[in-house]
């Protein structure tokens, strides 16, 4: 971001062809037979990444934490969590990829610290603590909390503290209360800790809902929906107006002075919210994190929600709502056409927040998880912008079935449960939103082997059970069967990315969608005028076979197109535009 935008193009980094590996490390492998993933299990897989092709790990949370929220409650910035390792471990493993040539991001949690905090403990001795301003605090009215906000995991955004008599602020849960980046003292420290771990070597940062970090002076009441037990204060603390200027005064202060990138998780972030935060002239950050694809089926919390607030009854059954391929188009097109030359593209199906993608817009049927794996792959990769893949994805692995709620760890799910009995919902309703929305379809362990215990999660044969249950397919969905398999999703993904480092028009290129009007095939071209190629995209996201009737571009295809990649071993070329079930190809075209 130190580059300004000349002649209408964004400047060229490094981190813009480069593509993204996440890592949850709970679950990811478990180095030392205690059933949680760490930093050393992350070290020995390095090998497996490299060879995979990414450039970028993302680290998600290793700090020292309680754990309530699986690490995104922070106790102490510049320690790291006993179940993870030491920061000897975590120095190790920085080297370790410094000498493969991988860069790491970290995970920078700073709307909110877990209530175990020394500053949030220093906060609620009294009023007039020299900390007490670094979180929100706020008197009762009328014997209740300052207002009705609900918060994002369910339940009341405020708590009430007995000691001073005053209410604190959290928009996720009790434990994680809210910083006061009002404060300019609170602005100054969170500023050490960047400093800190940039001035280790780290190479870029993924700030955890960075958009809510301003609130509103006063703490307006939000809009109170039918049947709702809570109001919606998000106009009030997300993208407000001074997130802004708070991230300028970060980057004028810390950021600009290291080459890094900044990648920020921001909620409801429209595209005009996106090209505040992204255009490099602000200097803000270098990317975001859209949700609005995520969304389409429903999405996580709003079917959460939905189930609660309409009370179904003991005897319907929820069934979740299906893809509309075309609402999907529809936001690809207006993503990529309206943050072209004015912002960047973060691209990505799954996270540790989302359930897994084959089982949500593909199909994890035996018959069809590995060829709509790759479709969906297919789609997001030729897109502009940077890549995300999430631990597991490169294998195809899905959502879980776990057979009682106990078996479950997320904190946002375990909310969702109690407030749903409580309304009287049923079990097969509750079960059925779970196996569907739940973030801990994200958090299984990594299937590494069909043969060894746990999917071979711990290191060695003795049978140490994860924190978590394994996904009971980890026999026929694992690395080792994987990595045996030339026709696997994993050595899919590797091509997509050599692709996308080989091809700059991949990277840098103009998006045009075609064929809008099918219900069924997402196609769509990339291409630059200066260019004499461009590249024909095409996904089939149904079952059924389908068909383009488009005559000039099936003979083009044929004439002067080379396939680049497809996920079916036999191609079709005698008419790409025939396709079969969720078939999805990759075409070069060169000028005739």
């Amino acid at each position: 971001m130190t580059n300004m935008v000349t002649n209408n193009t964004l400047p060229k980094d490094w981190w813009q062809p480069s593509v993204v590996y996440q890592i949850y490390p709970r679950s990811f492998y478990d180095s030392n037979n205690d059933g949680i993933g760490d930093i050393n299990g992350i070290t020995l897989k390095l090998d497996y990444l490299k060879n995979l092709g990414i450039d970028i790990i993302w680290l998600s949370p290793v700090y020292d934490s309680p754990n309530y929220d699986n690490g995104y409650d922070i106790r102490d910035y510049f320690k790291i969590m006993t179940d993870f390792g030491t920061m000897n471990d975590f120095d190790q493993m920085l080297s370790e990829m410094k000498r493969r040539k991988l860069k790491l991001v970290m995970d920078l949690v700073v709307n909110h610290t877990s209530d175990e905090h020394p500053w949030f403990i220093e906060s609620k001795k009294s009023k007039d603590n020299p900390y007490r301003d670094f979180y929100h605090w706020a008197p009762g009215k009328d014997g209740k909390a300052p207002n009705q906000w609900g918060a994002c995991f369910g339940g009341p955004a405020w708590t009430y503290d007995i000691l001073t008599g005053e209410y604190y602020l959290h928009t996720f849960t009790p434990k994680q209360p809210d910083l006061k980046w009002e404060n300019p003292v609170v602005r100054q420290e969170v500023y050490k800790i960047i400093r800190w771990w940039l001035d280790k070597g780290v190479d870029g940062l993924r700030m955890d809902v960075i958009n809510f970090i301003s609130k509103a002076p006063g703490y307006p009441e939000g809009k109170m929906h039918p049947n709702a037990q809570y109001s919606n204060g998000s106009p009030y603390f997300v993208n407000r107006p001074q997130v802004h200027e708070f991230l300028q005064e970060m980057h004028e202060q810390v950021l600009r002075h290291y080459n890094i990138v900044t990648i920020g998780e921001c909620p409801g972030a429209s595209i005009t919210d996106a090209q505040l935060f992204s255009c490099p002239q602000r200097r803000e950050l270098d990317m975001i994190f859209t949700f609005e694809h995520m969304s389409l089926d429903g999405g996580r919390r709003d079917t959460f929600l939905f189930l609660l607030n309409t009370k179904i009854s003991s005897k319907d059954k929820w069934i979740p709502k299906s893809l509309v391929l075309h609402d999907l188009k529809k936001n690809f097109t207006r993503w990529q056409k309206n943050l072209y030359n004015k912002g960047w593209n973060s691209l990505y199906w799954n996270n540790h927040d989302q359930p897994r993608i084959v089982s949500r817009f593909g199909n994890d049927s035996s018959i069809y998880r590995v060829v709509s794996a790759k479709m969906l792959a297919t789609c997001l990769h030729f897109l502009s912008g940077t890549p995300y893949i999430y631990q597991g994805e490169e294998i195809g692995m899905t959502n879980v079935r776990f057979p009682s709620i106990a078996d479950y760890r997320d904190v946002e799910t375990l909310n969702f449960h109690r407030s749903a009995i409580a309304n009287d919902l049923s079990l097969e309703v509750i079960m059925a939103a779970v196996y569907t929305k739940s973030r801990d379809n994200a958090r299984t362990p990594m299937q590494w082997s069909g043969s060894l215990p746990y999917g071979g999660f711990s290191n060695g044969t003795t049978k140490v059970k994860p924190w978590i249950g394994v996904n009971p397919n980890f026999k026929d969905i694992n690395v080792e069967d994987t990595l045996n398999d030339p026709q696997s999703i994993y050595y899919y993904y590797q091509k997509l990315i050599h692709l996308r480092r080989t091809m700059p028009l991949i990277v840098y290129g103009k998006y045009d969608i075609l064929h809008d009007e099918h219900k069924q095939i997402f196609m769509y071209r990339r291409y630059d005028e200066h260019l004499d190629n461009e590249i024909i995209v095409a996904c089939n996201f149904s079952q059924q076979p389908m068909k383009t009737d488009n005559a000039q571009l099936a003979e083009r295809l044929n004439k002067y197109g080379q396939l680049l990649i497809s996920n079916y071993h036999e191609t079709n070329d005698s008419n790409y535009l025939n396709f079969r079930s969720y078939e999805a190809w990759a075409i070069e075209v060169k000028q005739s």
